[in-house]
């Protein structure tokens, strides 16, 4: 996560406002819009996703920059309830009363392919839930019923509040929006995920 104070600043330097609603979409099924939407929320800050990405917008586009008056954006601790350390995301993996998802492909899941990290495989006893399953062929998100029933399919029941990770603390902020959209509350995020997992040779890792 980025220090509090630089994430304030960059948002006042785009001109939003701690009152500024805020949408955000990518042509990337929302997998990096997800992620501010995801931290502007835990802040209390209004945010949604366009659903369909830029794909899904109807209107013209502007090729052409868009400028806004810089603002004075309050800071905001992280909320550290909604956010698990690596001992925490150990623990979740570990524990039968606790859920700990890996958000990532599964080629990375079992270890058949590592592009970035150190080591590959996954967090033992997590569970593998691909964001990307999280949208329809059209790149729009699955109705809430279908999410509610993805995650109930792995294990999950309503008052969980499981642990997610991606490679490095972005994609499992889609998996955090999908949880959220289906009714089943927050969830937390480890932001060091894989990358700072793997990069640590005394944790131990799981290929299977």
């Amino acid at each position: 996560m980025p220090a509090a104070a630089s994430f304030a600043a960059s948002m006042g330097s785009l001109g939003i406002g701690h009152h500024d609603p805020v949408v955000a979409y990518d042509d990337s099924g929302g997998m990096s819009a997800g992620r501010l939407v995801w931290m502007l929320r835990i802040l209390g800050h209004q945010a949604a996703l366009l659903d369909g990405g830029l794909g899904a917008w109807p209107g013209e586009l502007e090729t052409g920059p868009r400028d806004r008056q810089g603002v004075d954006h309050p800071i905001r601790p992280w909320p550290n309830q909604l956010l698990a350390d690596t001992d925490e995301a150990a623990e979740a993996g570990m524990n039968p009363d606790r859920v700990l998802i890996d958000s990532r492909s599964p080629d990375r899941y079992f270890g058949d392919n590592e592009p970035v990290d150190p080591q590959a495989g996954h967090i033992p006893g997590a569970i593998n839930l691909p964001f990307g399953d999280n949208l329809t062929n059209d790149g729009r998100f699955c109705p809430p019923d279908e999410l509610r029933a993805r995650f109930e399919k792995a294990g999950l029941v309503e008052g969980d509040v499981p642990v997610m990770y991606c490679g490095s603390g972005v994609s499992a902020c889609h998996n955090l929006l999908a949880f959220e959209h289906a009714g089943l509350g927050q969830a937390l995020l480890y932001p060091g995920s894989w990358s700072q997992w793997s990069n640590d040779n005394d944790r131990p890792v799981e290929t299977s």
